[in-house]
């Protein structure tokens, strides 16, 4: 499984909004790594760059960093460069995997669903978006991750303000209609999909406290779907995640409503691996512990080479 595979880097920190998320991420998959007798070093691209990252002469690199300047297609094309092997997506599907409304464009020109949504700007017609997406609607930052810059609007006041605070984290900002109905997240690991997990919160948003700080977020495993139904929402995914030209492993957040209608999110090409992270508690119900999880995610840095 790659313990004879030279020197391994793992990459977290960074300088996105998701920082203090991608040091966790990475520390825990460095300390996966060492448990399983491979030669890896973690390493913090904010502390360096690109020229400490050479220094440490590594073999593979496994990328752990989150958002912008590391999960955006960025650092993929500089490894590409330096010729050095690295985990996950390519280029051009974590570029387009990181921008939300042009992964929409990409799901809609393929007829996969997925909710309508308005570009945003400090000149917008407010009750305009409102007469086409309804209430109540989310805005969120086109380019950021972890549910930061969020927001449920259930008025037209309540919209400018919800615009200027994700403008806070991006320059792009976008409403999209709201999907009233369960959550799932589906992770995808080489050529399979995991088990979904049904996400439940008691105050009904999905946040970043919900995801990463509170106890009382509950995940559903088994999700509760029928077999038949479970396997259309794999089937939804595994082409979601192929019409973006994704690979190597990912996660895809669907919602589902009250008519039994799937509809696709977004994607995360490199998902958090905390401990309170989706993919290995998807993992872990398919048979998969942490320390093989981690692994088989290094292991797509030699079959994408």
């Amino acid at each position: 499984m790659m313990r004879d595979k030279g020197r391994v880097v793992v990459l977290y920190g960074g300088r996105s909004a998701e920082r203090e998320v991608s040091l966790k991420s990475g520390e825990a998959v460095l300390a996966s790594l060492k448990r399983s007798g491979v030669d890896a070093i973690g390493y913090d691209p904010a502390d360096g760059g690109l020229v400490g990252l050479e220094a440490l002469a590594p073999d593979h690199v496994f990328i752990a960093l989150h958002g912008r300047g590391g999960e955006d297609g960025s650092l993929q094309g500089a490894l590409e460069l330096l010729d050095i092997p690295y985990t996950g997506s390519g280029v051009l599907a974590s570029a387009l995997g990181m921008d939300k409304q042009r992964t929409k464009l990409v799901w809609q020109a393929l007829g996969l669903p997925t909710p309508e949504c308005v570009m945003l700007g400090p000149d917008a017609d407010w009750q305009s978006v409102v007469d086409r997406l309804g209430l109540p609607l989310i805005v969120k930052p086109v380019h950021e991750g972890s549910t930061l810059g969020i927001s449920i609007v259930d008025s037209r006041d309540a919209l400018e303000a919800a615009y200027r605070d994700a403008a806070r984290f991006d320059a792009r900002v976008m409403a999209e209609r709201f999907i009233e109905g369960e959550e799932y997240t589906v992770s995808l690991l080489g050529g399979d999909v995991l088990p979904a997990i049904r996400v439940e919160v008691p105050s009904g948003f999905y946040d970043y406290e919900a995801k990463y700080l509170s106890n009382d977020t509950r995940y559903h495993l088994p999700c509760g779907l029928s077999g038949e139904e479970e396997a259309d929402l794999a089937d939804l995914c595994r082409e979601a995640f192929a019409a973006i030209g994704a690979e190597g492993w990912g996660r895809i957040d669907v919602m589902r409503d009250g008519h039994g209608r799937f509809w696709l999110i977004e994607v995360n090409t490199v998902p958090g691996m905390t401990d309170h992270s989706l993919v290995p508690q998807s993992a872990a119900h398919a048979g998969i512990d942490f320390d093989t999880l981690v692994l088989r995610i290094l292991a797509t840095a030699e079959e994408r080479r």
